[in-house]
């Protein structure tokens, strides 16, 4: 039994962390207890080493010190201000204006206004509570499909998973080690492409079912010509600007992704006090919601560095490397496996939960297939984003059940009475949605190029291509970068209190290699040197007289 169990410690540590987690028990505490006693297991087995938890302080530390983090609580910060200040009411209300007047104009309202949303706020939550708040009731009142309702205003608010300044982004490129910054930019056209797929369904609807999707009527446009024109103008520069201040500066290069987050962070401050809606206790809850998050992120990634730590010392990520690499496929094989394991996976976990646990799991296998890591992220994101849409745990879909009426009321404006909106609707809704995001996820595979872009403009260097040349000295024992000669001419020669040095005997004759004289150490020089000297040099003299010539 002890035998099975070593030879297969890693299939079994991963099975025991689905069960917990199916269990319900808080995702952090169960990354970290697996760890530890499937550490403590690998070290009575003898697997491990007794030093292993040793690792630990550093692990942590590591986490605490990662810059990339900290634009999470700055974008986080930014959204919750957003969304107190009442920018995402000026929009809708502004947006359903001027696309009233067409069928499903409202639907596209709601889809343009999400997009905005998503590149000024990055947070789903605030996305969809803000328009299940503020256009649900409208497009209830004039006569919107509830189901269709629904659907679109969960699904314009989860843009804000893959459409840059996401926090999902941030979470993959940290996990991936790649810049944040790529990430963003491969990110942007499958975002927008997506918003596109959205505005083409509710179009695809007005056509086949106008009755769903209303025109407003004439009495409910209140702002037409040049009002309406001065309305959209000053309603969407604020957030325009916005957008280029985080995204823009981070794209051209003048701020890394956390140095745009905090001028984000400061910006939605300014928005907010220009509209004189920001106020102390605004800033008070924005910063409890965001210490929460940001607190919430750190629990998770510290219990995957301590579940990584024993899974990768009982060798799991190779058991995971021999598993992956064995499907057919090659490349192809691989992102369909993969994609289909991770929409499933999303069902049950969220997708801090798929970041912090899978995620680490499959980029080294992408990276062994030659597979570009920014793509397989942007792929993973927009695949992720469906578990905030698909039942029965799906984020977007809760927070609109919170904020959508259970039931029957009477509208402020018509005095009708209006029907609820149960959560059957709500989840039938959501379904052509996800639909959808398969659809773009079977696009982002088929057309890498929509994500690779960020590569075009980087300088590429082959590594093989690299040749370094060293000159090396001459056949002669030269300098090979040239004689530049003594600046200061030719020493002169030592001496110790002797007689001075015979004429010519500095001047480089050829019996002294180098062309300096012989050294004297206290007694006259002979006057001619020793023939039976080799090589033509006098005799040393040690203080004696220099013998005669005969």
């Amino acid at each position: 039994m002890a035998a099975f169990i070593a030879e297969n410690l890693a299939p079994i540590m991963f099975a025991a962390l689905v069960v917990v987690l199916l269990l319900g028990y808080p995702v952090a505490f169960a990354l970290a207890a697996n760890g530890f006693v499937f550490g403590l297991i690998g070290i009575e087995l003898g697997l491990l080493s007794p030093n292993l938890f040793q690792a630990i302080p550093d692990r942590i530390f590591g986490v605490m010190s990662n810059e990339t983090l900290l634009a999470i609580p700055f974008f986080t910060f930014m959204g919750l201000i957003l969304e107190r200040s009442g920018m995402a009411e000026d929009l809708l209300d502004t947006i359903g204006q001027l696309f009233g007047p067409i069928r499903g104009g409202l639907a596209y309202a709601v889809i343009f206004v999400g997009a905005l949303l998503a590149a000024t706020t990055g947070v789903v939550a605030a996305s969809v509570i803000s328009m299940g708040l503020i256009s649900l009731p409208i497009m209830l009142r004039y006569g919107y499909d509830r189901r269709i309702a629904a659907g679109t205003i969960a699904a314009s608010g989860t843009l804000a998973q893959i459409i840059p300044p996401s926090l999902v982004l941030i979470v993959l490129a940290d996990q991936l080690g790649r810049s944040v910054g790529d990430m963003y930019e491969g990110a942007l056209w499958p975002g927008l492409l997506l918003t596109g797929l959205y505005a083409l369904f509710i179009m695809g609807v007005s056509i086949v079912k106008p009755e769903f999707v209303p025109a407003l009527p004439p009495e409910a446009r209140t702002l037409r010509g040049m009002k309406l024109v001065a309305r959209v103008v000053t309603t969407l520069i604020p957030p325009l600007v916005l957008i280029f201040l985080v995204l823009g500066t981070i794209f051209i290069g003048l701020a890394t992704p956390t140095e745009g987050g905090a001028m984000g962070a400061v910006g939605a401050m300014v928005l907010a006090a220009l509209n004189r809606r920001l106020t102390f206790r605004m800033i008070v809850q924005a910063l409890e919601a965001t210490t929460r998050l940001s607190a919430f992120v750190v629990f998770i990634l510290i219990g995957a560095r301590v579940f990584s730590l024993t899974f990768y010392g009982v060798d799991g990520h190779l058991w995971v490397e021999h598993l992956l690499s064995a499907i057919p496929g090659g490349e192809l094989g691989f992102l369909i496996v993969v994609n289909i394991l991770v929409f499933f996976l999303a069902f049950f976990l969220d997708f801090f939960e798929l970041a912090f646990i899978i995620v680490p799991l499959l980029a080294p296998v992408a990276d062994k297939l030659g597979i570009d890591l920014i793509w397989f992220g942007v792929l993973l994101g927009v695949n992720m984003q469906t578990s905030f849409m698909h039942p029965p745990f799906g984020f977007a879909l809760f927070f609109l059940r919170s904020v959508a009426p259970e039931k029957p009321y009477r509208d402020k404006v018509t005095g009708l009475m209006t029907a609820p909106v149960t959560s059957g609707q709500i989840y039938m809704g959501a379904v052509p949605y996800v639909l959808i995001q398969i659809v773009m996820v079977a696009i982002v595979i088929t057309f890498p190029r929509l994500v690779t872009h960020y590569k075009d403009g980087a300088v590429t260097v082959d590594p093989s291509t690299i040749q370094i040349n060293v000159p090396m000295p001459g056949d002669g024992g030269g300098n090979p970068f040239g004689d530049a000669g003594n600046p200061f001419g030719a020493p002169a020669a030592p001496s110790f209190g002797g007689a001075p040095a015979p004429d010519g005997a500095g001047s480089g004759g050829s019996s002294d290699p180098g062309g300096l004289p012989a050294p004297s150490f206290g007694a006259p020089p002979p006057a001619a040197p020793d023939p039976a000297a080799p090589g033509g040099l006098p005799a040393p003299s040690f203080g004696a007289p220099a013998p005669s010539q005969p």
